[in-house]
């Protein structure tokens, strides 16, 4: 399933694993995926898959914040052109929640054996792979269960970004939606908070 050459788009690398999340330091300043996005790397014999989390722009120097420099200027653009020092000194990084792996020519939708390694390349899933991937949507309940404020959100925005992959979205977020409220259905209020969130 997993795609090669110019599909999947290389948005950076693995800085931090752990057997259900990793964090991707992004090559671009504010170049960080979608909230929802599904990403692929690697543990060195597998994909390994994983849904953006949550993104974060800090100082590279972690005892120095950043200062208004653009009080003189048009736009944000012009401050980034007469200060293109800025690039180096900060850097973007997206959080992403394991979702599943590749295992074989099967996805499976339960936490990976093994994290990305560190520098593993990390990608942006392109449509084709986006839709293979949720054929199942069993990985719904990693992220309706994560143990994180933002859960709601993030389950949310991952079936919004899923159902533009989709060639039926119409058909895909109902889908969605009756998974979701098999999973969230002891909690109508949490439910009826998601599927508001869900709605296009």
């Amino acid at each position: 399933m997993a795609m090669t050459g110019d599909a999947a788009k290389r948005i950076g690398e693995v800085v931090l694993a752990e057997s259900a999340r990793f964090t991707v330091h992004c090559y671009d300043l504010h170049g960080a995926p979608p909230l929802g996005a599904l990403l692929r790397a690697s543990d060195g014999h597998a994909p390994v898959y994983a849904v953006v989390a949550g993104a974060s722009t800090v100082s590279i120097d972690t005892g120095r914040r950043p200062v208004a420099l653009g009080e003189a200027e048009e736009s944000e653009e012009a401050v980034y052109r007469r200060n293109p020092q800025l690039a180096q000194l900060f850097r973007t990084e997206a959080q992403a929640l394991s979702v599943g792996f590749q295992d074989g020519d099967a996805p499976r939708h339960y936490l990976p054996p093994r994290p990305p390694r560190i520098h593993a390349f990390v990608y942006l899933c392109p449509p084709e792979e986006v839709r293979a991937f949720t054929q199942s949507l069993d990985f719904l309940a990693l992220l309706a269960n994560a143990p994180i404020p933002s859960a709601d959100d993030i389950l949310a925005a991952c079936v919004r970004e899923a159902a533009a992959a989709h060639d039926d979205r119409h058909a895909f977020l109902l889908r969605a939606g009756r998974e979701t409220a098999r999973l969230l259905g002891a909690d109508v209020q949490r439910l009826m908070t998601v599927l508001k969130r869900i709605r296009p």
